[in-house]
Protein backbone atom coordinates (compact mmCIF):
# COMPACT_ATOMS: atom_id res chain seq x y z
CA UNK A 1 0.00 0.00 0.00
CA UNK A 2 1.46 3.50 -0.74
CA UNK A 3 1.93 5.74 2.61
CA UNK A 4 2.07 9.19 2.08
CA UNK A 5 3.48 11.05 5.03
CA UNK A 6 2.43 14.49 5.42
CA UNK A 7 2.83 16.77 8.34
CA UNK A 8 0.82 20.08 7.02
CA UNK A 9 -1.37 21.98 4.66
CA UNK A 10 1.59 23.11 2.69
CA UNK A 11 3.19 19.60 1.97
CA UNK A 12 -0.88 18.11 1.65
CA UNK A 13 -1.36 20.35 -1.19
CA UNK A 14 0.72 18.46 -3.26
CA UNK A 15 0.48 15.68 -2.50
CA UNK A 16 -0.91 13.66 -5.56
CA UNK A 17 -3.54 11.34 -4.09
CA UNK A 18 -5.02 14.08 -2.23
CA UNK A 19 -4.98 16.75 -5.54
CA UNK A 20 -6.50 13.91 -7.59
CA UNK A 21 -9.18 13.31 -5.13
CA UNK A 22 -10.05 17.06 -4.72
CA UNK A 23 -11.52 16.64 -8.49
CA UNK A 24 -12.84 13.16 -8.29
CA UNK A 25 -13.91 12.93 -4.91
CA UNK A 26 -17.42 14.72 -5.48
CA UNK A 27 -20.37 13.15 -6.21
CA UNK A 28 -20.46 14.04 -9.79
CA UNK A 29 -17.03 12.55 -11.23
CA UNK A 30 -17.61 9.11 -11.24
CA UNK A 31 -21.29 9.22 -12.38
CA UNK A 32 -20.35 11.61 -15.58
CA UNK A 33 -16.71 9.31 -16.35
CA UNK A 34 -19.40 6.08 -16.01
CA UNK A 35 -22.10 7.53 -18.20
CA UNK A 36 -19.37 8.52 -21.07
CA UNK A 37 -18.15 4.68 -20.69
CA UNK A 38 -19.81 3.68 -23.74
CA UNK A 39 -20.01 6.19 -26.13
CA UNK A 40 -19.22 10.26 -26.46
CA UNK A 41 -22.40 12.39 -25.12
CA UNK A 42 -23.10 15.45 -25.55
CA UNK A 43 -24.64 17.75 -23.05
CA UNK A 44 -28.11 17.29 -22.26
CA UNK A 45 -27.47 13.46 -22.74
CA UNK A 46 -24.71 13.47 -20.04
CA UNK A 47 -27.58 15.36 -18.00
CA UNK A 48 -30.28 13.45 -18.61
CA UNK A 49 -28.40 9.80 -17.36
CA UNK A 50 -26.24 11.65 -14.37
CA UNK A 51 -29.73 13.18 -13.34
CA UNK A 52 -30.06 15.54 -10.18
CA UNK A 53 -26.96 17.73 -11.50
CA UNK A 54 -27.46 21.64 -11.95
CA UNK A 55 -26.86 22.99 -15.48
CA UNK A 56 -24.41 25.09 -14.08
CA UNK A 57 -22.10 22.21 -11.99
CA UNK A 58 -22.54 20.25 -15.10
CA UNK A 59 -20.49 22.52 -17.16
CA UNK A 60 -17.95 23.22 -14.14
CA UNK A 61 -17.33 19.63 -13.91
CA UNK A 62 -17.04 18.90 -17.42
CA UNK A 63 -14.51 21.80 -17.21
CA UNK A 64 -12.66 20.37 -14.27
CA UNK A 65 -12.53 16.72 -15.78
CA UNK A 66 -11.33 18.60 -19.15
CA UNK A 67 -8.52 20.31 -17.75
CA UNK A 68 -7.31 17.06 -15.64
CA UNK A 69 -7.38 15.17 -18.91
CA UNK A 70 -9.83 12.48 -18.60
CA UNK A 71 -12.49 13.34 -21.02
CA UNK A 72 -12.48 16.26 -24.40
CA UNK A 73 -14.67 18.04 -26.03
CA UNK A 74 -15.20 17.97 -29.63
CA UNK A 75 -17.24 20.98 -31.27
CA UNK A 76 -18.94 19.95 -34.51
CA UNK A 77 -19.27 22.85 -37.25
CA UNK A 78 -22.86 22.30 -37.53
CA UNK A 79 -25.58 25.11 -37.11
CA UNK A 80 -26.21 24.66 -34.49
CA UNK A 81 -22.76 23.52 -32.61
CA UNK A 82 -22.94 19.88 -31.98
CA UNK A 83 -20.33 19.33 -29.16
CA UNK A 84 -19.51 15.74 -27.90
CA UNK A 85 -17.52 14.97 -25.29
CA UNK A 86 -15.96 11.50 -24.80
CA UNK A 87 -13.25 9.72 -22.68
CA UNK A 88 -9.36 9.74 -23.22
CA UNK A 89 -7.65 7.57 -22.86
CA UNK A 90 -6.37 8.72 -18.90
CA UNK A 91 -9.77 9.05 -18.69
CA UNK A 92 -10.41 5.19 -19.65
CA UNK A 93 -8.11 4.06 -17.56
CA UNK A 94 -10.36 5.22 -14.20
CA UNK A 95 -12.74 2.88 -15.49
CA UNK A 96 -11.56 -0.35 -14.26
CA UNK A 97 -11.11 1.38 -10.42
CA UNK A 98 -14.13 2.96 -10.39
CA UNK A 99 -16.29 0.15 -11.65
CA UNK A 100 -14.39 -2.08 -9.01
CA UNK A 101 -15.65 0.96 -6.35
CA UNK A 102 -19.04 1.13 -8.45
CA UNK A 103 -19.65 -3.08 -7.95
CA UNK A 104 -18.04 -2.59 -4.16
CA UNK A 105 -20.56 -0.46 -3.27
CA UNK A 106 -23.46 -2.52 -4.73
CA UNK A 107 -22.47 -5.25 -2.81
CA UNK A 108 -21.43 -3.47 0.40
CA UNK A 109 -24.48 -1.10 0.57
CA UNK A 110 -26.80 -3.54 2.69
CA UNK A 111 -23.89 -3.92 5.43
CA UNK A 112 -23.53 -0.13 5.12
CA UNK A 113 -26.93 0.36 5.73
CA UNK A 114 -27.39 -1.95 8.64
CA UNK A 115 -24.58 -0.52 10.32
CA UNK A 116 -26.15 3.14 9.72
CA UNK A 117 -29.25 1.64 11.62
CA UNK A 118 -27.67 0.06 14.32
CA UNK A 119 -25.88 3.52 14.77
CA UNK A 120 -29.04 5.57 14.75
CA UNK A 121 -30.58 3.34 17.17
CA UNK A 122 -27.52 3.21 19.39
CA UNK A 123 -27.22 7.33 19.09
CA UNK A 124 -30.97 7.77 19.99
CA UNK A 125 -31.09 5.83 23.30
CA UNK A 126 -27.36 7.80 24.65
CA UNK A 127 -27.13 11.44 24.08
CA UNK A 128 -23.89 12.80 22.81
CA UNK A 129 -21.69 15.16 24.68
Amino acid sequence: MLRVAVNNYEEAKDCPLRNVLDQLGDKWSFLILAVLEDSPKRFNEIKRQVGGISHRVLTRKLRDLERDGYLSRTVHPVRPPHVEYQLTPLGRSLLQPINAFLNWTVTAFPDIQRAREVFDKSAARSPRR
